[in-house]
């Protein structure tokens, strides 16, 4: 455990043993914080990114440094954070203050440049992610709203949306997610529990059917009716 303290001069496998525990280190608190902390990237979690990674990177670029120090800040910064997302679930005040609410960019079909310069982003950025969620003017948009997590939802005017089932008074169909049975050439036991088939059954459907080998299939999907959609490599 030598490399875990500071030293004069570390070798190469005392680096790799520090870069080691300090991988693992971070997978677990990034586990604690949970995905809030990766799937929303917003001023708490920001903060806290910048942070860890620059508390962490000093015992691995420089051997003076022991990595308990590193550790147990970053173990008290973890605590912290799960503090402040605790409080801005129960106290209003500090998630206004975290998460700030959105701010319109459009409404009615009009920029609001005043809200622009509050958010700090040029009119070229708000056309380019209208043009990503394949809006062509900016008069169709009824409202565009700047999140907290740096995006920007649209919503059409009534008259440019989609037509659904419902406007055009068609029975509702249910909603059902193709169950991926092969992936990479290998079967998915754990999703095939999920179906009323076995392996048996799979491996005749390709035989027969499909006429693929295994090992050639990219991915497998089986629907609803028990269609088998196969992609090969």
């Amino acid at each position: 455990m030598d490399f875990f303290h500071s030293q004069e001069s570390l070798t190469a496998i005392q680096w790799i043993l520090r870069a080691i525990v300090a991988f693992f280190f971070l997978l677990f608190a990034t586990k604690i914080m949970g995905q809030r902390s990766i799937s929303q990237l917003r001023l708490l979690d920001f903060a806290m990114a910048i942070t860890l990674g620059n508390i962490i990177a000093h015992p691995l670029s420089d051997e003076g440094l022991g990595m308990k120090g590193s550790m147990i800040t970053i173990t008290v910064l973890v605590f912290l954070y799960l503090i402040g997302v605790f409080l801005s679930l129960k106290w209003l005040t500090f998630r206004h203050f975290i998460d700030a609410p959105p701010i319109p960019l459009i409404k009615d079909g009009k920029i609001i440049s005043r809200n622009l310069r509050k958010a700090r982003i040029s009119v070229d950025f708000l056309l380019t992610e209208l043009r990503k969620e394949k809006i062509e003017e900016v008069q169709n948009v009824a409202l565009a709203l700047w999140e907290p997590d740096g995006s920007i939802s649209s919503f059409l005017h009534t008259q440019h949306q989609t037509t659904t089932r419902t406007d055009l008074n068609l029975s509702p169909q249910p909603f059902f997610l193709p169950i991926i049975l092969i992936k990479e050439g290998k079967i998915d036991y754990h999703e095939l529990q999920k179906t009323k088939h076995t392996e048996e059954w799979l491996h005749e459907q390709l035989t027969t059917t499909h006429k693929v080998n295994l090992k050639n299939i990219l991915l497998g999907t089986i629907d609803q009716n028990d269609n088998l959609q196969i992609f090969l490599y």
